[in-house]
């Protein structure tokens, strides 16, 4: 009863969310509305409330460290915008070809997600790529792509994706390995539909980007700011893997050494003028209703975990497929719709190390599967989530225009990876 009840009450969730724009209802309320029912529903049908309580709070621990990265890296992007720092960047772009300026956004998202990650690397060249194209179509065309090239940045680093960075804190995965051995069938997911909507802009070109109007000294401020930003998101896993506490950790880090910076060089100035400027100023920016939004689908992601039905679906696949790889681009598919991080960790727990050892093709296949199949719907991963926010892409236009050329990226690096098996 309570189980379909649950997924009863997340379908007609996710339907609200992805006719947002026919029942005028923003998705942020309904996913919270969604959240706070499973979890209603959860706790009134259980005989312990404080078992259900705690479970929560675990979940909530959980998101709240995802939406305070999520926060932390918004706000970055929004000072480093305040300060014109992204038209230091757009000054140097000398090509005024779409087709071009698409291929080069695609490669240098697909390995800055590796470095940094590809929440973050979403957020930044979505940010970036708002000041080149005014045209507001073309702009969801870059988005969906870069939310492909993220994605499969993500699986070939142990810090590019946070399922990738769950298996290899788990020991499932070793750091070399892992980038040995997908970093072409990442390379090819992101290649294949690039390469697709590229021909789309054969012969559309950029209007001239107008000479900057900054001061010296505002494009001296704008300098220190990017770089200040850029080098923080880039410290961001380098603080991970040092302190071994949670991403959003070094994003705060990051979000409070970047407040004293802006303080310094601000500092002395008629305060009505650098108020533009200042890290409130980038937080009243920041899109709080798609922060919420990813609150309210993730809690109610938690609750179907809870209760037992994502593990009780892992099972299900496990004894129907009974072959790893059809298990594999199972969990995959599942991921676009469920969010891929507790699929992953109820395979963890489906998964002994004595079955499967470290390094196994299992769960090289998993990070690569579960990190690009998120891909195919927006809301399928946290890079979606963000760029969604950022553009204000409707989950519709999303799933029409994009979707497919997410399922053959998602194709294609799953036949390199068994090529590469064979070979």
């Amino acid at each position: 009863m309570i189980i379909g009840l649950l997924v009863a009450v997340f379908i007609l969730g996710y339907l609200a969310i992805a006719f947002e724009h026919s029942i005028r209802l923003n998705k942020a309320a309904s996913a919270l509305i969604t959240g706070v029912l499973c979890w209603t529903i959860y706790i009134l049908q259980s005989h312990s409330t404080e078992v259900v309580t705690e479970q929560l709070l675990h979940h909530l621990g959980e998101i709240a460290s995802i939406v305070f990265f999520l926060l932390g890296a918004m706000t970055i992007v929004e000072l480093i915008d305040s300060h014109n720092g992204f038209d230091i960047i757009t000054q140097k772009i000398s090509t005024r070809s779409k087709s071009k300026l698409l291929l080069i956004i695609s490669a240098l998202t697909f390995f800055l997600s590796a470095l940094l990650d590809n929440l973050t690397t979403a957020i930044v060249m979505t940010s970036l790529c708002s000041k080149i194209i005014a045209d507001k179509e073309h702009r969801f065309w870059f988005a969906g792509m870069i939310v492909i090239a993220a994605n499969a940045g993500g699986v070939w680093s142990p810090l590019g994706d946070v399922t990738t960075t769950m298996l290899w804190i788990g020991g499932q995965i070793t750091a070399m390995n892992i980038i040995k051995v997908l970093f072409f069938p990442g390379l090819i997911a992101c290649l294949i539909p690039a390469i697709f909507i590229a021909r789309r802009f054969k012969g559309s070109q950029i209007p001239p980007i107008p000479p900057s109007e900054c001061t010296p000294e505002e494009k001296k401020d704008g300098k220190i700011i990017l770089l200040a930003g850029v080098g923080f998101l880039v410290f961001v896993p380098l603080f991970k893997t040092l302190t071994h506490l949670p991403p959003f950790m070094g994003m705060l880090l990051a979000l409070g050494c970047m407040w004293i910076i802006t303080s310094i060089i601000h500092d002395g100035k008629d305060q009505k003028e650098v108020k533009r400027y200042t890290v409130a100023n980038a937080l009243q920016k920041v899109d709080s209703p798609s922060i919420l939004f990813f609150l309210g689908i993730l809690l109610a992601v938690g609750a179907l975990q809870s209760v037992g039905i994502l593990k009780d679906l892992a099972s299900v696949m496990n004894n129907g497929l009974k072959n790893d790889y059809l298990i594999g681009i199972a969990l995959g598919l599942l991921s676009a719709i469920v969010d891929n991080v507790p699929l992953v960790a109820a395979s963890q727990g489906m998964y002994d190390l004595s079955v499967y050892p470290t390094d196994h093709p299992f769960w090289e296949f998993l990070a690569l599967t579960t990190g690009t199949g998120g891909s195919a719907i927006i809301i399928g991963s946290a890079a979606g989530v963000a760029v969604m926010g950022i553009e204000q892409i409707s989950f519709m236009w999303y799933l029409k225009k994009i979707s497919l050329l997410a399922l053959m990226s998602f194709a294609a690096g799953i036949l390199i990876f068994f090529l590469q098996m064979n070979l």
